[in-house]
């Protein structure tokens, strides 16, 4: 299928989301136009990400319905806006996306977009930045559909994107792609905050809790570093053996260990962790990862949960054992030069996505997140064509 880059009035299908707490339906929706800052991605793979059925609770107020979400995906590029500049960027390109920025703030300037001071109004709004308005309109009554859910949307078949994607320039069997999905947000974030933020060294410990995609992705990424001792900490069995294939130097069954911090002193010749990463988003949680960090240490929030939530840490302590706090949002990443990286790594053998992905066809939705409700995958990807 081949379009112009005035391209209007397009038909296809989208998983929409009425109101808070309703289930994904399939429906017929027609994308407005391309405009010219824009491009028009035909998608072949769409990963489903915890934000996604968070936001779908509404959980996060700034995003009004009809809406379709998704933030993760890869397909080919159909149609592109006349101002759009970039050399790389070529109709029939296949591509990754990834999250949308401002790109002129001052975190943008300095090299971590992913802090982009716009970004919760471009991510979360899901609309046009310039107008406000959505490419996207329900065939059945014309009402809008928010369409552009970090910049992108992509439970659709057919998604109208800001400039927020990545070309992969490397020979490789689409068919075989689903791998690539969630590069633009789960995967990226996982390595990213180990890669690109706390950055552990060979004689470190590294201690993840949830292991998901994005903290299996944190365990592959220490492995890629060759970090000594690497604990992977989860409540379900089958997980924890997947973290130890990963490269996990130890397991800890959360369920059946009453103190875990105990546990990680235990596992650290009794000095506690250099580095902890937390892809759960829940407090008690992150208290524990707070109470196993050795002096010096580091801890990092990446899970998301609903506003308003209170971490206690004792400030004494903290001071004079010297540790940290931080949170940490897509991997600290720049997309189009990380994302390269890491499918670099993945063609090296050293970071194998594909054990992480469970594809379905896309009328398959509801079993899809089925599936990852139960914990049967790590990382369900919608396959669109």
């Amino acid at each position: 299928m081949s379009f112009s880059t005035a391209a209007k009035n397009i038909e296809t299908q989208a998983y929409v989301l009425d109101k808070p707490n309703d289930p994904f339906t399939l429906q017929d929706i027609i994308l407005d136009e391309v405009r010219p800052n824009e491009l028009l991605i035909e998608m072949k793979f769409s990963g489903i990400c915890h934000t996604d059925l968070l936001v779908a609770t509404g959980a996060i107020p700034t995003l009004q319905f009809p809406a379709i979400l998704g933030h993760e995906g890869c397909g080919y590029i159909r149609s592109i806006g006349s101002a759009i500049k970039r050399k790389d960027l070529a109709i029939g390109d296949f591509v990754l996306l990834s999250f949308n920025t401002c790109g002129t703030c001052k975190q943008c300037s300095r090299g971590h977009p992913a802090y982009c001071l716009n970004g919760a109004a471009l991510h979360m709004g899901a609309v046009r930045p310039s107008d406000g308005s959505s490419p996207a309109r329900l065939k059945s009554d014309g009402r809008s559909v928010r369409s552009q859910f970090f910049g992108q949307s992509t439970f659709s078949k057919f998604t109208v994107v800001q400039e927020s994607c990545v070309a992969m320039r490397y020979s490789f069997d689409p068919e075989g792609a689903a791998m690539f999905a969630a590069l633009g947000c789960g995967f990226q974030t996982g390595a990213g905050t180990v890669l690109n933020v706390l950055k552990p060294q060979s004689d470190d410990s590294v201690v993840v809790f949830g292991l998901g995609g994005v903290g299996l992705s944190a365990v592959m990424a220490a492995k890629f570093l060759d970090v000594g001792r690497i604990i992977a900490v989860d409540i379900a069995k089958d997980r924890l053996e997947v973290a130890r294939e990963l490269g996990a130097t130890d397991v800890i069954d959360s369920k059946a260990t009453p103190d875990i911090a105990g546990k990680i002193r235990e596992l650290t010749d009794g000095v506690g962790a250099d580095f902890c990463i937390d892809c759960v988003g829940n407090v008690g949680i992150i208290e524990s990862m707070i109470e196993s960090l050795a002096k010096c240490g580091t801890a990092a929030s990446v899970g998301v949960m609903p506003p308003g939530k209170r971490v206690a840490l004792d400030p004494l302590k903290h001071l004079f054992e010297n540790k940290r706090y931080i949170g940490v949002l897509e991997g600290d990443s720049d997309p189009p030069k990380f994302i390269p990286q890491l499918v670099e790594m993945q063609r090296s053998g050293r970071f194998p996505l594909e054990k992480l992905c469970t594809t379905y066809p896309w009328q398959d939705m509801e079993r899809a997140l089925k599936d990852m409700h139960d914990g049967k995958v790590i990382k369900p990807v919608l396959r669109w064509c």
